[in-house]
């Protein structure tokens, strides 16, 4: 089993011995612990919980929500949400903060708290660990019997989510539905099947071919969308009836496209055509993380804007975005951030931002990726014993590559004129993460596996 608390929230497997699993003992310290936090911080007893369809969810909930209440907290309970969807209500509903209870992309025995601030927006480095701190040290009080918070159940927050989406100036919904787009959908069997429907037919796109939109939790395959987990999806595309498929992970903040040809669009590509889109019609700069693909700043820089790399992290991102007054950005796993809608990653602004760029390209899916640059991602990683002093083997590394441009905000990131490789150390295990990246896969790993060797001669040299 495994338990991981980090500065954004908990995540863990269901079960197991307490502090070794997320089991009902470590949901209530750790919902305690933040909301005794937000209390401290904000002074305002409201926070808004929603989660995803994991089947583990009703469980998780109902302890969160009897721990605010406990103390004294107001609990608005959006139900079977979006991590989007509880990042929108937050501001609108003026709450000291939101917890989302979904794991994201991991498999089906995982469930996670993820924590936010009175903006909807994710917590920061430090806010997290002080929330981690009163976690450990079990610093909360519980209200008395008649101060205990109350709660309130919201069943509409999808549909006025999708309300706001269609409100964005750069969403047109008459070119959507002027295209007569068909499209099939991959909803994974949770919450993104009670939204993308309502969504694309609010669009005008009125031929949706529905593939596992019930929400049940029980995913059909490897929930991340990743190629090798969309070949059912893939197939369907194949037998020409469809214009383009539709992928969101379980709690719909990741958003991956195929053409209409089975064909995947590219994770990394997501953000890469909602960016030209946006710049087309809003001239400004662009974020994405130092993982992330180049094609984002040649876009960028072909409209004109300055683009920026941030630290790995969708706080990160946010942060950057906010201090160079990004117009557009986010993450190559297909996380799209429109500061216009709000500071998180947003698949249902995602759809409605290149449903219209694709409506007013008038060619194929296709046809659109065919006119961004193509790069190829290695990610590979090396495995140290826990002696080895990893940022030690950084240093050397960075000394030896001081000719290259190098990026260190987030470990080394070592630029080759349009190739790149970026290696992070792991927070949680001795591991060294190698991604690069160039204009074919061959290079790009030959890239990488460069230093990997250069990795180990450090590790040799210092023995």
């Amino acid at each position: 089993m495994a338990l991981i608390k980090s500065i954004s929230g908990i995540r863990g497997t269901i079960g197991g011995r307490t502090g070794e699993g997320l089991t009902p003992v470590d949901i209530v310290k750790f919902t305690s612990a933040y909301g005794a936090w937000i209390l401290e911080k904000t002074n305002n007893p409201r926070i808004i919980i929603g989660r995803d369809a994991r089947i583990s969810g009703d469980m998780v909930s109902r302890l969160v929500t009897a721990t605010l209440q406990g103390l004294g907290i107001h609990v608005i309970d959006l139900g079977l949400s979006t991590t989007p969807t509880v990042e929108f209500a937050v501001p609108l509903e003026k709450a000291g903060g939101g917890i989302i209870l979904t794991a994201s992309h991991n498999p089906i025995q995982w469930n996670a708290l993820k924590l936010l601030n009175d903006k909807g927006e994710f917590i920061s480095d430090q806010d997290g660990k002080e929330v981690l701190e009163k976690a450990e040290k079990e610093d909360f009080d519980f209200a008395g019997v008649k101060q205990l918070g109350e709660y309130t159940l919201v069943h509409d927050y999808i549909d006025r989510h999708i309300d706001h989406v269609l409100g964005l100036s750069l969403v047109d919904k008459d070119a959507i539905a002027s295209r007569n787009f068909s499209v099939v959908i991959d909803c994974v069997n949770s919450t993104g099947g009670i939204a993308l429907p309502k969504l694309l037919k609010a669009l005008g796109v009125n031929q949706v071919e529905e593939m596992y939109c019930e929400p049940n939790g029980h995913f059909p395959h490897n929930p991340e969308p990743l190629p090798e987990n969309l070949r059912d999806i893939s197939s369907k595309l194949k037998n020409g009836k469809f214009d383009l498929g539709i992928v969101v992970d379980p709690d719909v903040d990741r958003l991956a496209f195929l053409t209409e040809d089975g064909s995947t669009f590219g994770e990394e590509y997501t953000l890469v055509a909602v960016a030209d889109y946006v710049l087309s019609q809003t001239a400004g700069n662009t974020v994405s993380n130092l993982s992330s693909t180049r094609a984002l700043r040649d876009v960028t820089e072909k409209h004109q804007g300055t683009y920026n790399a941030a630290a790995v992290g969708e706080v990160n991102v946010v942060n950057k975005m906010k201090e160079t007054n990004a117009v557009i950005g986010g993450e190559g796993n297909g996380g799209v951030i429109y500061p216009e809608s709000h500071y998180g990653r947003d698949a249902l602004v995602g759809i409605g931002l290149f449903l219209t760029h694709l409506a007013k390209f008038g060619k194929t899916a296709s046809r659109l990726r065919a006119s961004y640059p193509n790069y190829y991602i290695s990610k590979n990683k090396i495995e140290l014993t826990p002696d080895i002093d990893v940022d030690a083997i950084l240093d050397e590394i960075s000394r030896k590559y001081s000719k290259q441009p190098i990026n260190d905000i987030d470990g080394i990131k070592i630029e080759f004129d349009k190739e790149w490789v970026h290696l992070r150390k792991s927070n949680t295990e001795p591991i060294i993460r190698i991604y690069s990246e160039s204009e074919t896969q061959a290079t790009a790993e030959h890239l990488a596996n460069k230093l990997i060797l250069d990795i180990k001669e450090v590790i040799s040299a210092n023995k």
